[in-house]
């Protein structure tokens, strides 16, 4: 395989971390280059494994600096991007959106205007070049929930839970839905995929956009609903729900999007949308209450008891933490992913089964106690200090 120069930014964020790990270990001959401004949501210790490696490089950096990117650009001769780095979390949108404008509206265009102009300066110009923008299923709205009971949807993945295989409506995001961004946070992705359409549109810039559903697994930032509801169980904390707990999300394993990722970055079709998710509904009651049994059971906090019948069943006592609270502003009743044009044309389809995801993913945070008290105490911040700046 040609090498290849491709910066990655969001690098040492939570998918981020993933695809740098990915790209380094599967293309050794590639340059890897993580780009991150190491916000609040940036780790570098999410890639200590592979910061030696002799085809990695990090820069810390702003997407909104475009100056910078464009001589980054050049200086490395990049020919592919892969773009993560965005503000993503909902509840921090409705409280800021201005700062959702910049990083993810101005940020990507930054980015779009500084490839464009070093590709075109090139005798090549966009021959082998790609421009791929991550993005989200929240742009499309939501789907109705008008089979709240749920039923055997028309489909199914290697994500899909094996004992919970539920649809909640009869409709679902395709490539084609029209976008109806309810969110801040959502109505900026969305206003970032239009400039990276239109940069094809208008100047022939090679370029794809996924739109994701939700993700989960090692290396989250803990304010995300399942490592911190793993964190909070294992302290015993309240479990905060908003409403009754009946929105409806798709769930996917990292590491499933890192190689859907890899997969649409090599032989996805140029100017085409690709929609990644696992075919796998939860309300967030129901997940909340997996989580709950799966740290019981691991912890040694489950037991067993007999009914007033003599059956014997099992009790989770950390059930108790759940506290419903007052519901988020413009909450989304469902999102859920149809990703067959993805599993048809290029191939893929997730690795790993819900529960053996969930298992994993609650083992990783319990084995990784420091990993999280260095998150929640903002030490990991001292990371990029430690290992940077006093080299």
């Amino acid at each position: 395989m040609s090498k290849r120069n491709i910066v990655i930014t969001g690098g040492a964020g939570f998918i981020g971390s993933h695809v740098v790990r990915l790209f380094v270990n599967k293309y050794p001959e590639y340059n890897i280059i993580n780009l991150d401004k190491l916000t609040y949501a940036g780790n570098l210790a999410n890639l200590k494994d592979v910061e030696d490696k002799p085809n990695y490089k990090f820069v810390k950096m702003d997407i909104c600096d475009f100056d910078a990117f464009y001589a980054l650009m050049q200086e490395e001769k990049i020919d592919g991007i892969i773009h993560l780095a965005a503000e993503s979390h909902v509840d921090r949108s409705i409280k800021d959106p201005f700062t959702f404008a910049r990083t993810n509206v101005m940020g990507t265009l930054a980015l779009l205007q500084a490839a464009k102009l070093y590709w075109e300066s090139l005798p090549e110009r966009y021959e082998g070049k790609r421009f791929y923008h991550i993005s989200t299923d929240e742009v499309y709205g939501a789907l109705s929930m008008n089979h709240p009971e749920g039923i055997q949807p028309p489909f199914a993945t290697t994500a899909s839970s094996a004992e919970h295989h539920l649809a909640y409506g009869d409709d679902f995001f395709y490539e084609t839905t029209k976008y109806n961004p309810h969110s801040p946070y959502s109505a900026s992705k969305a206003s970032s995929d239009h400039f990276v359409r239109a940069y094809h549109d208008t100047y022939g810039m090679p370029t794809i956009v996924t739109n994701c559903s939700n993700n989960y697994g090692p290396y989250q930032f803990p304010e995300k609903l399942i490592p911190l509801f793993i964190n909070n169980i294992r302290n015993r904390k309240a479990l905060p729900v908003y409403g009754k707990g009946e929105n409806v999300r798709d769930w996917l394993f990292v590491e499933d999007h890192a190689r859907a990722i890899d997969v649409i970055f090599h032989n996805g079709k140029v100017a085409e949308t690709y929609n990644i998710g696992g075919f796998n509904e939860w309300k967030n009651i129901d997940i909340i209450k997996v989580v709950i049994k799966t740290v019981d059971r691991i912890l040694g906090r489950a037991t067993t008891e007999r009914d007033a019948d003599g059956n014997m069943l099992e009790v989770y006592p950390d059930m108790d933490l759940i506290t419903f609270v007052t519901d988020r502003l413009g909450h989304d009743a469902r999102y859920a992913i149809d990703s067959t044009k993805l599993q048809k044309e290029l191939g893929w389809e997730p690795s790993l089964q819900f529960e053996e995801g969930i298992e994993k993913t609650v083992r990783w945070y319990l084995d990784n106690e420091e990993w999280m008290k260095n998150v929640t105490s903002g030490d990991y911040q001292k990371y990029y200090e430690a290992m940077y700046e006093k080299k």
